[in-house]
């Protein structure tokens, strides 16, 4: 039986209809987007509240495990865990790290599509996970085997209802991108437009939920065996591996979180992003079909730089649109990174997969808005009140008491001053701090740090020589100006770009308050210094 059978294409192209009222969508216009006319789009509300109820169920607590895969799972792991401890534990902290993240690495390929899918989260949470670990991490977003294509087609053909040749007047069996859940290929309508067309793999659906089975039964028993951040709350990345991994494993929810995100920046007039239509009748649980948009990688900063295109410019919307969205509207692409991201020839921004999208509650987008005012205006107590509000920190924290347990008002120290055991002091105090708190990374926010890094690193190709206080004084500026009435009325604070104050963003960098001017390049020197430093140290055991 098909799935939502969809009918054969027909031209859908209405030039008295201008859907650039309800997205931020390509100028090109295959079709245009009615969302009172997608049949598919009618039962996403129910679907998506549907889905997220079976999170609780894959995650409950379990007295018997899954015992097949547990084994399986727990076999891999252990494996790992057992060749780091004999080969690489003793040969110092760098060489260690890099051991027991190289066989993990091994250990989730073995596994298959659902751990691979982690790995590829963590991949990108620089700053959150150990350098090593998202470093060898990022090896599973280029080593994922294609599906063979003849189930591929009956994938296809079971979904739409009805061979290709129906539906499509060409269709490429290669596969321009290969990922965990899915694979994505390039074809033509039989109207004539040219579209990318995402299958999901055949049996990951059913493998994915016995993994969540068995992840959430032995994640308990890895918390303090396994050398990871101790603030990144690994049963909190199971839960948004969860309630993620479970939503893209329906592509009508995927292709609704396309016309949300298409929404709000048409919302914002964000006109510098857009993303690709999705098809008004080829959207099923496992076929997505959408307009094909090409561009430049999001790391070509040559090729964009020949073709005239203002790299700073491009970086700059993906931040504000991204902001945008999680501070206004409670929605944001919660995935971004160079896979995901394309940069046409006209500098706009290409948005890509929507697999995982963050949707934040009243409650925590005021939380995200409090954190961003607070930091543009050096207000202390409203951000510690704002990380309590997104569940960082537990609802009796003495606001007071944390501000001056991590000496949040000392003067500034500066880290490429400092010698590598008192760096080392100095994190690990912190971390005791707050830990003792009850601090944790709650999952909306590891989303949310996870993008801003990954913000942060592509200003090393796209903007190196970008005066990052200007910038972030811009921001806070343009933020202020252009939605103050709203934000003072959300946070019940009065903003003003008046009021923007660096000083606690220069003292988290460790550099004086009296620097005016600080590039991204420099910036980047001064971490590669520290980080050489730690590095030598803990290989001379200091």
């Amino acid at each position: 039986m098909p799935i939502d059978k969809p009918i054969a294409p027909e031209p859908t192209a209405n030039h008295d209809y201008d859907d650039a009222a309800v997205g931020s969508f390509s100028e090109a216009q295959p079709w245009v987007v009615d969302p009172d006319r997608l049949e598919w789009l009618n039962s996403t509300v129910e679907l998506r509240a549907r889905t997220r109820a079976q999170v609780p169920v894959l995650l409950r607590h379990r007295r018997i495990p899954p015992a097949r895969r547990v084994l399986g799972t727990g076999f891999s792991l252990g494996v790992a865990l057992l060749g780091w401890r004999i080969f690489d534990r003793r040969r110092g902290k760098v060489a260690s790290r890099q051991g027991l993240s190289r066989r993990l690495r091994r250990s989730f390929e073995h596994l298959g599509p659902t751990y691979i899918k982690l790995g590829q989260i963590i991949s990108s949470g620089e700053g959150i996970f150990p350098v090593e670990l998202v470093d060898e991490f990022r090896l599973l977003r280029d080593h994922v085997p294609a599906e063979d294509f003849a189930i591929v087609q009956r994938t296809i053909e079971a979904d739409l209802g009805g061979p290709l040749e129906n539906f499509f007047a060409d269709f490429d069996k290669r596969p321009v991108a290969a990922a965990s859940i899915a694979q994505v290929y390039f074809a033509t309508l039989l109207t004539g437009e040219p579209v990318a067309v995402k299958v999901q793999r055949s049996q990951v659906s059913d493998l994915v939920r016995r993994d969540l089975a068995a992840m959430s039964w032995i994640t308990p028993h890895l918390i303090g065996r396994i050398p990871v951040a101790a603030l990144a709350n690994p049963p909190a990345l199971v839960e948004l591996f969860a309630e993620t991994i479970v939503e893209e494993l329906d592509f009508r929810l995927e292709a609704a979180n396309m016309l949300d995100i298409a929404g709000v920046l048409a919302a914002t007039d964000q006109r510098s992003i857009i993303v690709p239509r999705p098809h008004p009748n080829l959207v099923t649980r496992r076929v997505l079909v959408m307009e094909r948009l090409t561009g430049f990688k999001w790391d070509d900063a040559v090729g964009m730089h020949r073709a005239g295109i203002d790299t700073t410019a491009v970086v700059r919307a993906a931040l504000v649109s991204f902001l945008e969205g999680a501070m206004l509207h409670g929605v944001f692409h919660g995935d971004l990174h160079g896979g995901n991201l394309l940069v046409g020839d006209d500098g706009k921004v290409i948005l890509l997969d929507y697999g995982i999208t963050g949707r934040l509650s009243e409650a925590k987008r005021l939380g995200f808005l409090r954190l961003l005012m607070g930091g543009s205006m050096n207000d202390l107590p409203t951000q510690i009140q704002a990380l309590i509000d997104l569940g960082a920190l537990p609802v009796d924290t003495d606001i007071r008491g944390v501000i001056d347990d991590l000496g949040l008002e000392e003067p500034t120290k500066d880290p490429t001053q400092m010698r590598p055991e008192e760096i080392l002091a100095e994190i690990q105090e912190l971390t005791k701090a707050l830990l003792g708190y009850g601090a944790r990374l709650p999952k909306e926010l590891m989303l949310f740090v996870k993008n801003m890094i990954f913000v942060d690193a592509s200003l090393a190709t796209l903007a190196p020589e970008i005066d990052l206080f200007a910038e972030i004084t811009y921001l806070a500026s343009y933020f202020m100006t252009r939605y103050g009435t709203q934000i003072s009325a959300d946070i019940g604070m009065e903003v003003s770009p008046n009021a923007i104050d660096l000083g606690g963003l220069k003292a988290s960098l460790g550099v004086d308050g009296e620097i005016e001017h600080l590039s991204y390049r420099e910036l980047k020197e001064r971490r590669e210094l520290i980080r050489k430093r730690m590095e030598q140290a803990q290989r001379h055991g200091k």
